[in-house]
């Protein structure tokens, strides 16, 4: 799959573990319904926003001010032909300091351009990583439903 992996940064002024914290708070930046635990290593959580995406994720990286990476082991999108799209990627979010800030690099690892959900996925993606967990960092607030906006 090479290096066309999904994948955007940003940098804040927050710590490394306050992004850390905001990231394994998915509730309060991944619009939709989550069941289950976000933030500890072998939890899993299942990702339900309507009837059009439903995903279950395992955490098989936990570094506290660093690294998290969800597993996707079960996926259904509905929006596309084969709906099973996101089964076996991995989503990434690596923490760094960068010039006394902090650096948040997220990589959705199997979503390539390839992939008939592509377009929107990644559409999605910048909007509840740039925007709604971006904002969860710089303010501490949870987000609104971006995908509805």
């Amino acid at each position: 799959m090479g290096n066309n992996n999904y994948a955007i940064s940003f940098v804040v002024d927050q710590s490394p573990e306050q992004v850390f914290d905001a990231i394994n708070n998915a509730r309060g930046w991944w619009s939709g319904v989550i069941e289950g635990s976000t933030d500890k290593l072998g939890a899993e959580f299942t990702y339900r926003y309507g009837d059009v995406h439903r995903s279950k994720q395992k955490i098989t990286e936990f570094i506290p001010g660093k690294k998290v990476v969800w597993h996707v082991v079960e996926a259904r999108l509905s929006f596309v032909k084969d709906t099973s799209e996101w089964k076996g990627t991995d989503i990434v979010f690596e923490i760094s300091p960068k010039d006394g800030k902090t650096e948040l690099r997220f990589t959705h690892k199997g979503l390539v351009p390839e992939r008939e959900c592509y377009d929107s996925c990644s559409s999605s993606w910048t909007t509840l990583v740039k925007g709604n967990l971006r904002k969860l960092i710089t303010t501490g607030k949870a987000q609104p439903d971006a995908l509805k906006a």
